[in-house]
């Protein structure tokens, strides 16, 4: 994915793609939360497809994460990318949750907390984030996700529609 300015689309032939793209932007917007995985070999365009989404939605908080082969054995590496820069918002999760991703991230030390109450935190996280203005996550390269974050992911984008 494209780290630094986005450059305009010039997706030739994904009209049906960018206009699904584009009806779940208006749905964000409409207040429904959705979720979308794009699949495909290497090389077709899923990288084009996510810019095309990040240009949509200016002015949104825009969450992002790509994964590494080399980072799949570290636990929690993706999460932290996608959720590193929203820690600002750590404090309004209910303690049990906001100590168990101070765990995760390294902010305090502890046992390694239960994974269903990081998937817990990250989903109000999210959730407080969104509040404030709305948020898209995008993940590139989910395939070199680590086990634990591709999880907590899963996780949370199955109870986005009831959030």
């Amino acid at each position: 994915m494209n780290q630094g300015r986005v450059q305009p689309s010039r997706l030739l032939g994904r009209r049906s793609d960018r206009e699904t793209l584009d009806r779940l932007v208006t749905d964000a917007l409409g207040g429904q939360s959705r979720v979308i995985v794009l699949r495909g070999e290497a090389g077709i365009g899923k990288s084009a497809l996510l810019d095309h989404l990040v240009e949509k939605v200016v002015g949104w908080h825009v969450a992002t994460a790509v994964g590494v082969e080399s980072e799949m054995e570290l636990a929690y590496s993706g999460l932290h990318q996608l959720c590193g820069p929203m820690l600002n918002h750590l404090d309004r999760l209910p303690i049990p949750q906001r100590e168990a991703l101070a765990t995760v991230f390294g902010l305090s030390a502890g046992p390694p907390p239960d994974r269903f109450l990081v998937g817990l935190a990250t989903l109000t996280l999210f959730a407080e984030v969104a509040e404030q203005q709305p948020l898209v996550c995008t993940v590139d390269d989910a395939q070199w996700l680590d086990r634990a974050s591709a999880q907590i992911l899963g996780f949370v984008a199955r109870r986005l529609l009831a959030e």
